[in-house]
Parts: structure tokens; sequence; C-alpha cells
């Protein structure tokens, strides 16, 4: 489901899915667990996602660009939900008072873990206008808690 909201292609989110089960399956044996302070959870989305950044990547060598994903409403993800009960009130209240764009690149960048190259080949923005809305949103975040 979390694939699906960062690409409205159904191809893709397959291939990404099918590459991440095999990478997790042949690297099982290497995930560290509680001993790095991670989950599992954590540890596959990583994978998923950058898995998901290869892909955009090799998409982008073609004649035509991967499609754009399209903002569709749907109801609040799992793991917005838990991230909401997780967060303190006021952090949970601050980060979906974000403009939908800010929200999308704070994700990526501090919860997701990617980089600003991967955060920007995801979203399909320059990397100046990722590290700008990131600045943008941290601010927010900083008046709003303040």
């Amino acid at each position: 489901m979390r694939l699906r909201r960062r690409c409205a292609d159904e191809q893709i989110v397959a291939e990404v899915m099918q590459e991440t089960y095999l990478a997790v399956w042949r690297a099982a044996g290497a995930f560290a667990g509680s001993a790095a302070g991670g989950t599992a959870v954590g540890w596959v989305w990583t994978i998923a996602a950058r898995r998901l950044v290869d892909a955009f990547r090799r998409r982008a060598h073609h004649a035509q660009p991967p499609p754009a994903a399209a903002p569709r409403p749907v109801a609040p993800a799992a793991e917005e939900e838990a991230l909401a009960a997780t967060v303190g009130s006021d952090v949970g209240d601050a980060l979906r008072r974000l403009a939908p764009e800010l929200r999308q690149v704070l994700q990526a960048l501090v919860l997701d873990g990617l980089s600003v190259r991967e955060t920007a080949v995801l979203l399909g923005l320059p990397e100046g206008t990722v590290k700008t809305r990131a600045r943008r949103a941290r601010i927010a975040m900083r008046e709003a808690l303040s």
C-alpha cells in the first residue's frame, strides 16, 4: 500500500515488490535487528523504497518518463495512524497541518530515511526543490511546536 501511494504505475509497484521480497529473502541472515536499533518493518521499507528509486532511474533512461504519481484521495494509512499514536499529539498535529508537498518531502527524508537525491527521484522533483521544501517543512514544524 505504501508503494502504491508513491507510484501510480501498478507494473512498477509489482516489480518493486518482487525485487524487495527477493532481496529480503537473500539478505535475511544479515538483518541486525534490534541490536542496530532498527525494526524489520523499517528494514524492509528501506529496501522497497530504494528499489522503487532504482526502478524510476531505470525507467528514466527510456524514451518516456514513468507516469507521475497522481495524488489519490485515500483513507489514512495504517502507518500514519501508528505514527500519530506514537508521536506526541503536538508533533502529530504539526505534521498534519503541513502542506502535502512539504509533508511528502519530510516523510521521505526523515521517516523513510531516503537521501535528497533518492527523494528527488521518488517524488519527481529537482534536488534543489527537495532541499527547499525540507527546509520550509522543518521551519514550519519548529514554529508549530514552539
